[in-house]
């Protein structure tokens, strides 16, 4: 899933060569998650999580906190690494590129699984520190994200891609981070934080859903079944468009429930955004430069709604002062 070029933003030098050397390599995977995974999926969800702990279940391990940042780090330059070596194995990018470029670097893979490998020591540290739990919610999320383009699975190509994005990166990150801290599979702790992580799994989803319609005839070509390939552009623009608003509806229904604190209403500020990629998404859809303004406007709904959403929780202590 590649959030950063169809998002408008210009690949760096690093990101568009294909580098052989170790530190190439290295700077290579940087620039990919300079702009991807480790903001829009992996650092605000988990900081949601945090947030949650700190300011609704009022318990907070900064040790903790710090440690499983480190393994989000770690997980998302596997994903990174992973989805760009085996979408060069399948040919996506090169559909209709006319310059061919050669073969990427095995070592890509290689950098993507000790990636993957220092992500599982720290899980395996943190589950000995906090419980088993944390072996559970790193492990399904963990396959999942790894298996997004990756054999044998290959979530992807199966049409349930956007669904494991969306549970990997909402409930399984939110309530993974949350648990860090509060240490209990109690329902009175983790259900009403289920309902919060339903903003950014239902957010990602719509991202990966926004982000596979400009590439809808390669990914097609390819044999990629993903939602975009199987509904056409025009329904994709309804289902993402759907998915945002089902993200920025739970937040007033958790208010109204007294589950979410009043000022998580901020979040609501980002529906405009949101309009605004669904009317130009309807009118864009089929060309694919044309459409990037729209998901743009997505994406920033995404940040909007997810940090104005976490700054409302940040407000529940003084509120109840």
């Amino acid at each position: 899933m590649d959030l950063r070029v169809n998002a408008g933003f210009e690949a760096s030098p690093a990101a568009k060569a294909r580098p052989r050397s170790l530190p190439g390599l290295l700077g290579y995977v940087a620039s990919m998650v300079r702009y991807r995974f480790f903001l829009y999926a992996g650092l605000l969800p988990y900081l949601l999580g945090a947030a949650w702990a700190y300011a609704i279940a009022d318990v907070f391990q900064p040790t903790m906190f710090w440690i499983g940042l480190a393994g989000i780090l770690l997980a998302v330059v596997g994903v990174e690494a992973f989805n760009e070596y085996f979408d060069d194995r399948e040919g996506t990018d090169r559909v209709f590129n006319p310059e061919d470029p050669p073969p990427m670097s095995v070592a890509v893979l290689v950098l993507g699984i000790a990636a993957f490998a220092g992500a599982l020591a720290v899980g395996i540290y943190l589950a000995l520190e906090t419980g088993w739990p944390i072996l559970f919610y790193a492990g399904l999320g963990g396959m999942a994200a790894a298996f997004y383009v990756a054999p044998p699975i290959r979530w992807a190509y199966r049409g349930l891609g956007e669904t494991v994005i969306a549970l990997s990166y909402g409930p399984l990150m939110v309530l993974g981070s949350l648990h860090l801290h509060a240490q209990t599979m109690a329902w009175s702790v983790i259900g009403p934080a289920l309902l919060a992580s339903l903003v950014p799994g239902f957010l990602i989803m719509a991202l990966a859903v926004v982000n596979a319609i400009p590439d809808f005839h390669q990914d097609r070509l390819v044999g990629k079944r993903n939602l975009v390939v199987r509904l056409g552009r025009e329904r994709a623009v309804w289902l993402y468009s759907g998915l945002a608003g089902l993200a920025l509806l739970v937040v007033p229904l958790g208010v109204v429930i007294g589950v979410f604190p009043w000022p998580c209403l901020l979040a609501l500020a980002a529906l405009p955004l949101l309009l605004l990629s669904f009317l130009r998404g309807r009118q864009t859809c089929r060309t694919p430069r044309a459409f990037v303004p729209a998901v743009r406007a997505i994406v920033r709904c995404y940040l909007a709604t997810v940090l104005l959403f976490t700054l409302g929780l940040l407000c529940q202590p003084w509120l109840g002062a």
